[in-house]
């Protein structure tokens, strides 16, 4: 039987992140883009501005607009919204209240303690009656949960390249809660489409850098959800780095065993946990992620080693931060709340 389809609108739709939705939602056999929103490009055509969807039949009608929650809403059932944090929960409320479902880009509604938010965005969070009520948009930890709710929070890019790696092990009390060392390795569109000197091509190009140390501020999401997982806190030290591509995050982690676990456990656990997801590739012993090979795609690549020498657990993933990052998995989330299969436009 054919599927109803869904009227979709995306706020902030300029960005990196807002493109690629764009890129997805136009490809998608059962989503129809109503609505695009940018205050720079207000009056313009979806053509115009981004001359890559040209070739798509409503590409020069589909003019960026102003958000305005009340047209839109009467417009579209599913809002994305690809807006900085501090500015996505204002909008957020305003399309609930107005019977829209929305998928959340930004970090607003990631952390589930307002405090907690202050802490690590530095302002008050304007919205904070919602938090109950948000569901972590991890498909992989609560896809129940994100098929029913009224609103969804991505992930951030990061924490997605780590969650899913680390989440089958701390849920089967395979490692220690002793503190847990990650690096990342992220391409430039991570930080957003936006001039500043950090991230022009000149200083970039040719040149790799830490940032963010040590209390970059998606720790604050990757600590809540292991310690939703294992009922206790996983200190986590995590050290991301800027280098020279456009797209793709590479993450390292370093683990304690626990007592007696060795490497048929972890091979176990992960195929228990991930055997039958759509996107999640298990390289295991053998393989080793990189990012040529999840670019453009919602995959994430995860394999391990346990080193003989420290008795360490090493695990790496590699994902497409644009992709199953933020926008891919906004997609996914959107066909879990619609009823759509998974992977539809995806694969």
């Amino acid at each position: 039987m054919p599927k109803e389809r869904a009227k979709c609108a995306v706020i902030g739709a300029s960005g990196y992140a807002g493109e690629e939705l764009v890129r997805l939602l136009l490809a998608h056999p059962f989503a129809d883009l109503v609505a695009v929103t940018s205050r720079q490009y207000a009056g313009k055509s979806l053509a115009d501005v981004f001359p890559k969807f040209s070739h798509v039949a409503n590409a020069r009608e589909l003019q960026f607009r102003d958000s305005e929650a009340a047209k839109i809403a009467g417009m579209a059932g599913i809002v994305f919204l690809a807006l900085p944090h501090g500015v996505s929960a204002g909008m957020a409320k305003s399309f609930l209240e107005r019977g829209a479902r929305v998928i959340d880009l930004s970090a607003d509604f990631r952390i589930r303690d307002p405090e907690v938010y202050k802490e690590f965005y530095g302002a008050e969070h304007i919205a904070p009656d919602l938090l109950s009520n948000a569901v972590y948009g991890l498909p992989e930890a609560y896809r129940n949960q994100i098929a029913e709710a009224a609103l969804v929070a991505c992930p951030g890019c990061y924490p997605t390249s780590i969650l899913i790696p680390l989440l089958p092990l701390v849920r089967e009390k395979l490692v220690l809660a002793d503190l847990i060392s990650v690096t990342s390795l992220s391409g430039v569109t991570g930080a957003g489409r936006k001039v500043e000197a950090d991230y022009l091509f000149s200083e970039c190009n040719e040149s790799a850098r830490p940032y963010g140390v040590p209390r970059h501020r998606h720790l604050s999401e990757i600590e809540q959800e292991l310690a939703a997982a294992a009922g206790r806190m996983f200190p986590i030290q995590f050290v991301p780095h800027l280098v020279p591509m456009n797209r793709g995050i590479i993450s390292t982690m370093l683990l304690e065993l626990a007592p007696g676990v060795d490497e048929p456990h972890i091979s176990d656990a992960y195929r228990a946990a991930y055997a039958t997801e759509a996107f999640v590739r298990l390289l295991g012993t053998v393989g080793l992620p990189d990012t040529k090979n999840v670019a453009g795609s919602n995959f994430i690549d995860i394999s391990w080693r346990i080193d003989p020498r420290t008795k360490r657990l090493i695990v790496m993933s590699a994902i497409d931060n644009l992709v199953k990052g933020t926008s891919g998995q906004a997609i996914q989330c959107f066909n879990l709340m619609r009823g759509y299969p998974e992977s539809v436009g995806l694969l």
